[in-house]
C-alpha cells in the first residue's frame, strides 16, 4: 500500500523564498529583523530579497495561530515576532520567524493544525539507490525537502488541532483490527504511524507501506516503530530524551574552536573533529547515517558554517561557535547512533513482513475530501491590513 493511500492528506514542501527567516538561534533572527526594519527604503528592499510572491508591498493574511503584523512590510517598524521551532532539514531543528509576509509559500493549512499533539511524517523525495530512511518524523513544522533539495510530501498525523480526526484512509484501523483480531487491542492512528516509521520503504511511485498477515509481526513492528518515533522526537510529546548507555555517550574531549574550519571523522578512534575540537565516542553508525544519500552530520555542520555573502541578512549570525550548538550536536550524534543501532532490527522486520505480506488491505475507496485539509473554524485569523479573514 502506498503511503499516499494510507495517509491521504499531504502537502508539498514550504517554499521560503528567503533563507534569512530561518536560523539556529532566536537572537540571530531578532538581530536580522531589527536591521531590516531600521533600514531605509532602498536598503530594506535589497535586504528583504523580494520575489514574485513576496515583496515590501505584498498584502497577506497572518499565519494561523500566529500573532504577527499584517500591514505591508514597507511600513513595518515593530518588534520581531516570537520565533518558533522549525525543521529546515533532516534531523535539523532550528527557528523561523512565523511571519506570512516573509514566506513565499508557507502552507497555512499546516500551521492551522500544528500544535502540541501533532506529528508530521516527512516523505523524502525518491533518490534511486540512496541510503537512509524514506520517512522522517517531526514534532515541529518541517520544510519538507530532502537533503538534496528534492521536494517531498508532508503528511500530518491529524487533520484537526488537538489530535482530532486522524489523517488515515477511512476504514484502515477497522481493517487492521479485523486482520489481527481483538487480542491485538485497539489500534489507533499512532500505532499505524509507528508501523510506517518501521517498515516504510521507497519506490519510484512513493513510499510503500506493506502490511503483514501475522499479528505477532504487527505487534513487534509497532513496538519498534514507537522506539524510532520516540528517538526522532527527542523528548517531545512527553517522551524521554534519547540517551546512549554510560561509556558510549559522546563528550567534548578537546574544546571546539570559535570558528571550526572543517568536519572530519576518525573511525579507529571513533572521534569527530571540528577543526581542533574533538568529540568522542562517536559511533560509525552516527557518522555514516544518511538521508537521501547525504550524510546528516556533514549537512548539519555546513548549514552553520558555510560562508555567506557579506552585507546580507544571512551574514548576520554568531561570530563564534555558540555553546548551545555543541549541546545540539551531542544530542544529534546520540539520535543518529540510536537509530543506526535499530537498522538491523528494521531489516529483520522487513524480511518477516515480506514473508507474511498481505496482498491487499481491505479498505473502502478514499473520498476526494480526505485528500484535502479539513475545515478548521475554531479561531479568528487576521487578514491583510488587520482585517479578519473569512474561512
Amino acid at each position: 500500500m502506498l503511503l499516499d493511500d494510507l495517509m491521504p492528506w499531504s502537502t508539498g514542501p514550504l517554499r521560503l523564498g528567503r533563507s534569512w527567516v530561518v536560523a539556529p538561534d532566536t537572537r540571530t533572527l531578532r538581530s536580522r529583523w531589527d536591521l531590516l526594519v531600521r533600514s531605509g527604503a532602498g536598503e530594506r528592499r535589497a535586504l528583504f530579497r523580494e520575489t514574485r510572491a513576496r515583496g515590501l508591498h505584498t498584502a497577506v493574511a497572518a499565519l494561523p495561530r500566529q500573532s504577527t503584523g499584517t500591514v505591508r512590510f514597507t511600513r513595518e517598524d515593530g518588534r520581531c515576532p516570537q520565533p518558533v521551532r522549525f525543521a529546515p532539514g533532516a534531523f535539523d531543528e532550528q527557528w523561523i520567524i512565523p511571519d506570512h509576509r516573509l514566506i513565499d509559500a508557507a502552507r497555512p493549512e499546516l500551521w492551522r493544525v500544528a500544535d502540541e499533539r501533532q506529528l508530521f511524517a516527512v516523505e523524502q523525495g525518491y533518490v534511486p539507490g540512496a541510503d537512509g530512511p524514506v520517512v522522517l518524523v517531526s514534532g515541529v513544522l518541517p520544510e519538507g525537502r530532502s537533503p538534496t533539495g528534492r521536494p517531498g510530501r508532508i503528511r500530518p498525523l491529524y487533520r484537526r488541532p488537538g489530535g482530532l480526526e486522524p489523517n488515515l484512509a477511512p476504514g484502515v484501523t477497522e481493517a487492521l483490527i479485523r486482520r489481527y483480531g481483538r487480542e491485538a487491542g485497539a489500534i489507533g492512528a499512532e500505532d499505524v504511524f509507528a508501523w510506517v516509521a518501521a517498515v516504510g520503504h521507497g519506490s519510484a511511485h512513493g513510499c510503500v507501506v506493506p502490511f503483514t498477515s501475522d499479528p505477532d509481526v504487527w505487534a513487534r513492528g509497532v513496538e519498534l516503530g514507537r522506539r524510532i518515533v520516540g528517538i526522532q522526537l527527542r523528548g517531545a510529546r512527553g517522551g524521554e530524551r534519547p540517551r546512549l548507555p554510560g561509556g558510549r555517550r559522546p563528550y567534548v574531549r578537546a574544546a571546539i574552536p570559535a570558528r571550526p574550519t572543517g568536519l572530519a571523522y576518525d573511525a579507529e578512534e571513533e572521534a569527530l573533529f571540528l577543526g581542533e575540537g574533538r568529540i568522542s565516542p562517536v559511533p560509525a553508525a552516527a557518522w555514516d547515517f544518511r538521508v537521501g544519500g547525504v550524510r546528516v552530520l556533514e549537512q548539519w555542520f555546513e548549514r552553520r558554517t558555510t560562508e555567506v555573502e557579506p552585507g546580507t541578512l544571512e551574514a548576520v549570525r554568531p561570530v563564534d561557535w555558540p555553546q548551545e550548538w555543541t549541546s545540539e550536536l551531542l544530542e544529534l550524534i546520540t539520535v543518529l547512533a540510536l537509530l543506526g543501532e535499530l537498522r538491523s532490527a528494521q531489516d529483520e522486520l522487513g524480511d518477516e513482513v515480506a514473508r507474511t505480506e498481505l496482498k491487499d488491505l481491505d479498505v473502502p475507496v478514499i473520498p476526494a475530501a480526505a485528500r484535502g485539509p479539513a475545515s478548521v473554524l475554531d479561531h479568528h485569523e487576521e487578514g491583510p491590513e488587520g482585517q479578519f479573514a473569512l474561512l
